[in-house]
């Protein structure tokens, strides 16, 4: 029998719920759900680590694809901040990564950032941006700086 795109149901609810599910199935390796999390608009994209912008399922659903097909993703949020309205959520997330090093597993840290949108089939992802690795989690600055950029 065939993989089913999983029901609107299945990942109703809150932005943070669409988060968690997002997650979820990248440590599943579950492409289906992942793109379940995703809204149906031309214009989503995808940054990866030192990649080139994806834009559209198509081209997230393929560098997803590729990805898990050397596993699934240990990826977990660590820490989340969160900018929200009433139709739209920021979310700047330091996710914390197992990865597998000739000495063992290992964790390393990435920023991302994932936007959300309230659609007509509820909270889905409609960009997701994600710097590349750290070693150690990168200290938060407070303060605003003097220099823009």
């Amino acid at each position: 029998m065939p993989k089913t795109k999983p029901s609107a149901a299945a990942v109703a609810g809150t932005a943070d719920d669409i988060e968690a599910s997002f997650y979820e199935a990248l440590q599943r390796g579950d492409i289906d759900a992942l793109m379940a999390c995703w809204a149906d608009e031309d214009e989503v994209f995808c940054v990866h680590p030192g990649g080139p912008r994806l834009v559209g399922a198509t081209a997230i659903r393929a560098a997803f694809e590729q990805m898990f097909a050397n596993g699934a993703i240990h990826a977990t949020p660590a820490h989340v901040r969160r900018v929200e309205s009433l139709a739209s959520a920021v979310h700047n997330v330091l996710e914390r990564i197992e990865v597998l090093t000739a000495e063992g597993p290992r964790h390393a840290f990435v920023l991302a950032t994932n936007v959300y949108h309230k659609t007509a089939q509820g909270w889905r992802m409609v960009a997701h941006h994600a710097s590349p690795g750290m070693v150690h989690a990168p200290d938060e600055a407070d303060e605003i700086p003097q220099v823009l950029h």
